[in-house]
């Protein structure tokens, strides 16, 4: 069993990754970063020199190859729900975990994180919290198609969602516990 980790950027996905690794001895993984280490660049430069389709692509790769993996936590891309192919992976796959945020606490985390710049491409003319909202607006159905279970993490420690999602699995029928 996996657990995916799916939401929108700034909503925590590769921090509660980390405290669910520790609390539950599964090792996590970031699919940006493993879209990163594939492509040779950031996605940012993906997205600016070879354009989204192709960026999508070594998503969909990504996502294909680490579904096949077993016992591991999945941090994945805030878009990654956008390809429908994406989408029959996940709906295959349980238990996906939405974490979500208000806009304004996305916006402050994402002002805060020096990463931002350097690794994460506008995706619209707009920007700010204008984009969230947009990006927002047309993600959160295909989110909610894809979640297994809805993780509010504004105003929450990573350690205390993280302990949430133990227990929502605690809960998953032939999941297990985490932590035998």
């Amino acid at each position: 069993m996996n657990i995916f980790l799916i939401g929108y950027r700034g909503t925590g996905k590769s921090t509660v990754a980390e405290r669910l690794s520790a609390k539950t001895q599964m090792p996590w993984i970031d699919a940006d970063e493993s879209i990163e280490t594939l492509a040779g660049s950031s996605i940012k430069e993906i997205f600016s020199e070879q354009g989204e389709s192709v960026f999508r692509d070594l998503e969909t790769t990504v996502l294909e190859n680490l579904q096949q993996r077993d016992g591991w936590i999945l941090a994945l891309g805030g878009g990654v729900i956008v390809r429908n192919q994406n989408r029959r992976i996940l709906s295959q796959t349980s238990p996906v975990f939405w974490l979500t945020a208000q806009v304004g606490t996305i916006q402050s985390r994402l002002s805060a994180d020096p990463n931002t710049d350097q690794r994460r491409p506008d995706l619209t003319a707009a920007g700010g919290v204008e984009e969230i909202n947009e990006m927002l607006e047309r993600r959160e159905p295909l989110y909610r198609q894809c979640a297994d279970h809805i993780v509010p993490t504004d105003n929450r420690t990573s350690d205390a969602i993280a302990d949430q999602i133990v227990e929502l699995l605690s809960q998953e029928p032939h999941a297990g516990n985490p932590l035998d």
